[in-house]
C-alpha cells in the first residue's frame, strides 16, 4: 500500500515564546566550539583567544542597551537574572525597607520571587491592572513609600504587550524612597523597542537571547556601576565573581551577535514599522470574524496580539491549529499550560479568558502568514464553536 506524506507548511507565531536562532549567531556559536573553544578563565593562549571573545560579546551587549561592558553579567536566561536582581536588591535593602512594589502581570519568575520574599516578611504591592493592561504611574507613585526598598516592573507585558510606566517607578522611587533599589524586566522589549539603561534609568534590567534570535540559555542582567548587592551563588571569580560559573561561551557569543543585529537603530526601526503594519492588519481581519474580541491595547507593543475568540476554549483553538502547522500560544510558555495569571489579572468574561490567544510577530512573518491564520481561526470557529 502507497502512502503520501504531505508535508506541512509551517507558520511560527509565537515569538514571544522564543524566536528561530539567526544564521550570525549560529555562526557565532559554532565558532567558538570548534575554534575558540578554551576556558576562558585559562591564563594560556587558547583560555585568553576565548575570553577576547566573550569581550567582544559583552561590549556588543552593552553597546545594545547604551551600558558599559562591566556593568553587562551574563546568566542562564532572563529568569535567572531577574532571581539576582529580586532577591539581591531585597538582601541589600533588607534594614532599610520591608515594601516591595510590583505588578499582577509580570513574569513568573519575579512574581514567584516576591512571593518567597513575602513569606520572609516583606510586603508586597502588587498592581493591578485595567482591562489592557495597563498600569496608571499614580498608581506607581501611591505605592512606593519610604519603607519602600524595590521596585520591580516589566517594560513591555509578555502576553498582552501593554507597556509599564517604569520611568514614572523610577521617578517616584527616587523622589519618595531614595535608597529603594529600581529593577525591570525588559526582556520582551529588547530587540524591538530601544532599551536605555541611560534614559530608563533603573539599578538594574534584565534581557534575554533566546528572544532576539540567539540560543536559548544565556541571558543578561545589567547592574549599574557602583551597585553593590549579594551573589546567590558562590564557587569561583567569572562575572566578577557576581555569577560565578565557567561561561557559556558559544551562547554567549551567539547572543552578541544576535544583539547586534536586533539592535541596530535602521534595522530595528524598518522591523518596527513593518510588524506595526502587520499587526493592525491582523487585529481588524480577526474582527470581522463573529465573536472575536482584542485583549491587548492599540498602544501594545506591536509584536503582541492577544485576542480572545470567546466560543472555541484555548487549548481546543491551539491543538485545531498546530495541526494546521500554525504555532501561537495561550500565554508564557513558562506556565505549560496552566490558566494565564495576566488575563486572570485582567478581569475579562470567563468566556474571553478561556478563549484567549496569544500571537507574537517577528520581523520575518509576513501577510500571508496572518491570512493564514485568521482563515484557520474562522475555520477552526466555525468546526469547534458547536463542541465547548
Amino acid at each position: 500500500m502507497l502512502f503520501l506524506i504531505t508535508e506541512i507548511n509551517e507558520i511560527y507565531l509565537d515569538n514571544s515564546a522564543t524566536t528561530k536562532p539567526c544564521p550570525e549567531a549560529v555562526a557565532a556559536a559554532e565558532e567558538m566550539m570548534l575554534r575558540f573553544w578554551g576556558n576562558p578563565s585559562s591564563i594560556h593562549a587558547k583560555g585568553s583567544e576565548a575570553a577576547r571573545k566573550l569581550r567582544e560579546a559583552r561590549r556588543a551587549v552593552a553597546l545594545a542597551i547604551s551600558a558599559a561592558p562591566e556593568e553587562v553579567f551574563f546568566t542562564s536566561g532572563g529568569t535567572e537574572a531577574n532571581n539576582i536582581a529580586v532577591f539581591g536588591a531585597a538582601a541589600k535593602n533588607r534594614r532599610i525597607g520591608r515594601r516591595i512594589v510590583t505588578s499582577a502581570i509580570e513574569h513568573s519568575s519575579v512574581l514567584d520571587s516576591v512571593a518567597e520574599l513575602e513569606k520572609q516578611g516583606f510586603e508586597v504591592i502588587r498592581l493591578t491592572p485595567d482591562r489592557h493592561g495597563h498600569i496608571s504611574p499614580e498608581a506607581v507613585a501611591e505605592a512606593v513609600n519610604a519603607d519602600t526598598a524595590l521596585v520591580t516592573l516589566m517594560m513591555v507585558n509578555n502576553e498582552v504587550g501593554s507597556l509599564l510606566p517604569v520611568e514614572a517607578a523610577v521617578k517616584a522611587a527616587r523622589k519618595n524612597a531614595p535608597k529603594a533599589l529600581v529593577h525591570c524586566d525588559c526582556v520582551q522589549a529588547f530587540g524591538k523597542i530601544p532599551v536605555s539603561v541611560r534614559k530608563l534609568g533603573a539599578d538594574m534590567i534584565t534581557v534575554s537571547a533566546h528572544k532576539i534570535h540567539a540560543p536559548k540559555g544565556v541571558g543578561a542582567l545589567y547592574k549599574r556601576k557602583g551597585l553593590h548587592i549579594p551573589s546567590l551563588t558562590h564557587g569561583g571569580h567569572q562575572e566578577d565573581s557576581f555569577r560565578p560559573g565557567t561561561e557559556a561561551a558559544p551562547l554567549i557569543a551567539a547572543f552578541g551577535a544576535a544583539a547586534a543585529i536586533a539592535c541596530d537603530k535602521a534595522g530595528m526601526t524598518a522591523r518596527y514599522s513593518a510588524v506595526s503594519a502587520l499587526r493592525n492588519y491582523t487585529a481588524q481581519r480577526l474582527c470581522e470574524i463573529g465573536g472575536v474580541v482584542i485583549n491587548s491595547p492599540e498602544d501594545a507593543l506591536p509584536y503582541i496580539l492577544n485576542f480572545s475568540t470567546c466560543c472555541v476554549k484555548a487549548e481546543t483553538m491551539l491543538n485545531y491549529l498546530s495541526e494546521r502547522g500554525i504555532y501561537v500560544s495561550g500565554g508564557s510558555a513558562c506556565a505549560k499550560g496552566e490558566p494565564s495569571h495576566v488575563i486572570k489579572a485582567l478581569h475579562l468574561s470567563r468566556e474571553a479568558s478561556d478563549s484567549a490567544i496569544r500571537v507574537s510577530f517577528c520581523g520575518e512573518n509576513s501577510t500571508e502568514d496572518a491570512d493564514a491564520l485568521i482563515q484557520a481561526v474562522a475555520e477552526g470557529i466555525g468546526h469547534l464553536a458547536h463542541f465547548n
